[in-house]
């Protein structure tokens, strides 16, 4: 069986019903320090009732006149979902562009996502990419707000906002492990513990250990990640909290670039999904270490005061094997090999305090939120090459034939690199006014400095920036179920590319716009929206190739692109068996005449998604659970032209299904079977660059769970 089109019948069935995975939160009205809870643990409702992504103002989603997701803690056990990779490609309106095996960029309504938070810290992003993989072991759910956010995170793009939301102790005492082994070697533990030291005193520890094989030849993955949580009550109304993450990824054998999806004469590529181009020597390697810590003051009976820091720091150790070149279609000979270290390290230092509290005016309770924040970061890495020993850039055999013996570089020439400082300052505050009982309005800015200096590859990043971002926003009842709501804000990114002057290019600047309407169906178990949107950058920087000269590239400012669409999403529990997680979205893009970059993006971007997750409790076999996650978009493409050849690369639509069965043997005791990608389709990963590399073919997993 081959799902490789959406039946259009179903699509419309689909989009009468379908309409968010959102999650509803409820609103405390507690006087004394916001409460900790774990939600989604020990039940297969996808609804999460709490996401804090889209302000700091404590309101619910529904009350939140934005677009936002929730993959809870449920979904992510049912279906695996290990890593933030799994978990976006479950996500309405994300595409995950898997462009190597250990580097990710991540999409949403025609932007690259790069803003990232955890706990809704943001964490500055130069680029959209992520390097190794982030386990979701350690996160209670992962929150996605789509759109504009820049009143949260500062710079970015309109796309979405990331937050991952770390586990949190627990005063009653809780434990639970897992043992899974699954194809292709896969082997993987994860034990999580909670309990009260005493009453005002709380741990939890979490550790995962993970060993696997792959589809693809040569590659294995060793990954090791640690989780220490402590939180206390250090008097009556404050509380101090420590989180300690500690994550190492070892990959042998991992894809720099990745396949030729062409020949010499234009035509299609066509190889075995486990082909790689990795040298058998190559390696890449991601160490990880974070700390947090909050302390939260309470200041009488609906204010309080949070103070937040982050130090994290990445290393990167790596000996890549890059393929190059246009494959002959009679002999596959053409391709050439590309060997270098690569080493890179980074250190962040993040920073924020803020205040939020209720206050009345005018016979009416409103909510405020106001705060300042810092984030420094700085990065190094480096690049050796071999051009002298006759081993750098081997000429290649065919792809099919290649077993990953390339000679041994010796990697001591050509050094190069990047030694970049980053500050960004911003100053915001937010409010949401309840005007009258249906209607609330929510309004506020964030001005933020941003500075860099340095230099990379011989660039110059020495830039420097201000910028203030608007947002306004507004909701209004009908009933206590159901509302509409629209808002709109703008965002900035600061680019370091020069122009003719040796000027650095203003920031790139843009704007979110957005309406929908929010429901509550079946008595709060069922959560629905419908979005529309429209989003646009302009002054994206574009090499003028005109002025530009071998030694020195200069750029300007294009028109950037512009994406409109709508999203449909539906999540929650529709019978007291079934639980069901369900979205549809739409995205046009359109690109300015010199925007040739925003051509791409309209191409590789697929139009429509669908993504369905289901969770049934067999009533007639008590302890068996099924579930089936299906995710489908459409065609995509990227255009391979290099003046001579006319080629252009296609995805032909296609459709992912995974299927989960579930037994649960005691109250303590429970496996799982998976079966992912059942119906084994073959498909490139991504079209975002113009290598690329297939997905998994059908693969199984089986685990033992125990929870105390």
């Amino acid at each position: 069986m081959s799902i490789k089109h959406f039946p259009l019948s179903k699509i419309a069935i689909l989009c009468g019903v379908v309409l968010s995975q959102q999650a509803l939160a409820e609103e405390s009205q507690d006087a004394e320090i916001e409460r900790v809870a774990v939600y989604g643990q020990h039940h297969k409702n996808y609804i999460t009732e709490q996401a804090a992504s889209a302000s700091k103002l404590g309101i619910t989603i529904k009350e939140t006149p934005q677009s936002i997701s929730v993959v809870s803690r449920a979904m992510m056990d049912d279906f695996s979902l290990d890593d933030i990779n799994a978990v976006l490609e479950s996500t309405p309106g994300v595409t995950v562009e898997q462009i190597e095996t250990d580097r990710t960029y991540f999409k949403a309504r025609g932007f690259d996502i790069t803003n990232f938070q955890i706990d809704g810290l943001g964490i500055p992003q130069e680029r959209g990419d992520v390097h190794g993989t982030l386990d979701t072991s350690i996160y209670d759910r992962i929150e996605i707000v789509r759109g504009a956010n820049g009143i949260m995170t500062g710079a970015g793009n309109p796309a979405a906002t990331v937050n991952m939301v770390l586990k949190k102790p627990t005063y009653t005492t809780q434990a639970n492990a897992s043992a899974s082994v699954g194809s292709w070697g896969k082997k993987r533990i994860e034990a999580d513990v909670s309990g009260a030291i005493n009453d005002k005193h709380a741990v939890r520890a979490v550790l995962t250990k993970q060993k696997a094989d792959s589809y693809l030849d040569r590659y294995a993955t060793d990954l090791t990640l640690g989780y220490l949580a402590y939180e206390g009550q250090l008097t009556d109304t404050t509380k101090l909290s420590i989180n300690y993450v500690r994550q190492t990824k070892d990959a042998d054998s991992p894809l720099w670039g990745a396949l030729p999806l062409f020949y010499d004469d234009g035509t299609a590529t066509d190889f075995d999904v486990s082909t790689s181009t990795a040298a058998d020597w190559s390696y890449w390697n991601n160490d990880n270490e974070h700390v947090f810590v909050e302390l939260e003051q309470s200041l009488g009976t609906s204010w309080f005061v949070r103070a937040r820091y982050a130090y994290m720091t990445n290393e990167q150790d790596s000996e890549l094997f890059y393929v190059y070149g246009t494959p002959s279609a009679e002999t596959g000979l053409g391709l050439t090999g590309y060997a270098s270290e690569y080493d890179y390290k980074d250190q962040q230092n993040l920073f924020d305090v803020y205040a939020t509290g209720d206050f009345s005016l005018f016979g009416q309770t409103h909510n405020l939120s106001f705060g300042v924040s810092s984030a420094d970061l700085n990065y190094q890495d480096k690049s050796l090459y071999d051009f002298t020993t006759g081993n750098g850039f081997p000429a290649m055999p065919p792809l099919e034939d290649f077993d990953g013996k390339a000679p041994i570089p010796t990697l001591e020439d050509g050094l190069n690199g990047s030694v970049v400082e980053a500050d960004q300052r911003s100053a915001y505050a937010q409010a949401r006014f309840k005007i009258i009982d249906p209607l609330a309005v929510l309004v506020g800015g964030r001005y933020t400095d941003w500075e860099s200096t340095g230099s990379a590859y011989g660039a110059s990043k020495v830039n420097s920036a201000e910028e203030f971002v608007p947002y306004v926003g507004a909701v209004y009842d009908f009933t206590d179920n159901y509302s509409v709501y629209a808002s709109y804000t703008e965002t900035f990114a600061p680019q370091s590319e020069q122009d003719l002057t040796g000027k650095a290019l203003d920031p790139i600047t843009g704007e979110s716009k957005e309406i929908g309407f929010k429901a509550e169906l079946l008595d709060g178990q069922l959560f629905a929206t419908v979005a529309l949107f429209d989003a646009r950058q302009v002054g994206i920087a574009l090499a003028d190739t005109a002025l530009s000269t071998p030694d020195n590239t200069v750029y300007y400012a294009a028109e950037g692109i512009n994406s409109d669409g709508y999203e449909l999403e539906l999540s929650g529990r529709l019978t007291q068996d079934l639980s069901a997680s369900f979205s549809y979205s739409h995205v046009d893009i359109e690109a300015g005449d010199d925007a040739a970059d925003g051509k791409l993006v309209r191409d590789y971007t697929p139009e429509d998604q669908v993504k369905v997750a289901l969770n049934y409790q067999v009533p007639f076999f008590d302890g068996l659970s099924l579930g089936a996650n299906y995710r489908w978009q459409a065609e995509t493409s990227r255009d391979q032209s290099n003046g001579t050849i006319p080629t252009t690369t296609k995805q032909s639509a296609y459709g992912l299904l995974d299927l989960v069965a579930t037994y649960q043997f005691t109250d303590n005791v429970s496996a799982t079977f998976n079966v992912n990608n059942a119906t084994d389709e073959k498909y490139i990963h991504s079209l975002y660059w113009a290598q690329g590399y297939y997905g998994a073919p059908r693969n199984y997993a089986f685990s033992v769970n125990w929870q105390l």
